[in-house]
C-alpha cells in the first residue's frame, strides 16, 4: 500500500463526505490532510517515493486524447490534477496548471486532468466540454463519473495534485490551492532527473 493510499484511508475514516461539509468541518478535514502530509509526504528538495502511479483506467470518456496508462506516460513526468469545475478553489489552481501544461510539454510534462464531479450537473459530458473549451484547456481531461480513478488514488480533495516521475513512482502531493511556487519546483526537478535517465 502506498504512503498516499494511507493518507486517503485515514481521512475516510474520519467518516467524513465529499459533500454537504460546512466551512468548519472542511477547515478540519484540511488541517488532518496537511498534518499527515506534512508527515509523510517530503519537501520538494527532498523527494521521496510514495509508490507507483495508479491506473488511470475507468474513465467514462477522455477529452483532448485517446485513454492513457501507465505505459502511454512511461518516461513522463506526470501531474495528475484531480478537479471539477464548479469548484472555486480548482477554478483558482487551474491557471497555474494550464501554464505548467504549456511551459514544460516540450521538456516531458504530462498534464491529466481527471475531472470527478461533485454536484450532478457536474457529470454531463457536454458541460464538462464546453468548461474545457472555456478554460482553454488542452491537456488530457478524463471524464471520472464513476470514481474509479478517485479511488485507485485514494484521493478526497479537490483540487488534488499528484505529481509522478518517470518512472511512474509518485513522488510529490499537494492538496487545495497555493504553494504554486513549491509545485512548479518539483516539477522542474522531475524534469532535471528525467533528463538524468535519458540514454
Amino acid at each position: 500500500m502506498s504512503v498516499f493510499t494511507s493518507l486517503g484511508g485515514a481521512l475516510r475514516r474520519l467518516n467524513l463526505k465529499r459533500r454537504g461539509v460546512g466551512i468548519a468541518t472542511a477547515t478540519v478535514i484540511a488541517a488532518a490532510a496537511l498534518a499527515l502530509g506534512r508527515g509523510l509526504l517530503a519537501g520538494p528538495d527532498t523527494l521521496q517515493s510514495l509508490g507507483p502511479m495508479p491506473a488511470l483506467s475507468g474513465a467514462v470518456q477522455w477529452l483532448n486524447s485517446p485513454p492513457l496508462d501507465r505505459e502511454a506516460l512511461k518516461g513522463k513526468v506526470v501531474l495528475v490534477d484531480f478537479w471539477t469545475y464548479d469548484c472555486i478553489n480548482c477554478r483558482r489552481s487551474l491557471p497555474y496548471v494550464n501554464t505548467w501544461a504549456k511551459r514544460y510539454a516540450d521538456q516531458g510534462l504530462v498534464v491529466v486532468g481527471v475531472h470527478t464531479p461533485e454536484y450532478d450537473y457536474e457529470n454531463k459530458v457536454e458541460n464538462v466540454r464546453d468548461q474545457v473549451a472555456k478554460l482553454d484547456i488542452k491537456y488530457p481531461v478524463a471524464i471520472d463519473n464513476r470514481y474509479a480513478i478517485w479511488n485507485a488514488f485514494g484521493n478526497q480533495f479537490w483540487p488534488a495534485h499528484y505529481f509522478v516521475d518517470a518512472r511512474g513512482q509518485v513522488r510529490y502531493v499537494h492538496f487545495g490551492e497555493g504553494a504554486y511556487d513549491t509545485q512548479e519546483q518539483v516539477i522542474q526537478q522531475l524534469l532535471a532527473e528525467s533528463r538524468g535517465l535519458a540514454p
